[in-house]
């Protein structure tokens, strides 16, 4: 059974130039879980959403997938 994709972290990460490291210094998370929120093997809470894309100047939604 294929992982599903349910957020657009890397891609966001990978557009603005900032690395796994980078966002987990700005969030004050360890580098393995934004690596687990990266390949989509976990998922952030709605509230570190919001954070996230606070750091990566962005609408939460761009994160979000909203296709399947």
């Amino acid at each position: 059974m294929a992982t599903k994709k349910l957020n657009r972290i890397k891609v966001m990460l990978a557009e603005r130039n900032y690395t796994n490291k980078m966002l987990a210094d700005a969030l004050g998370k360890d580098p393995a879980t934004i690596s687990k929120w990266v390949t989509n093997s976990s998922q952030p809470s709605l509230e570190m959403i919001f954070k996230i894309a606070e750091v990566l100047e962005c609408k939460y939604t761009d994160l979000i997938r909203d296709e399947e």
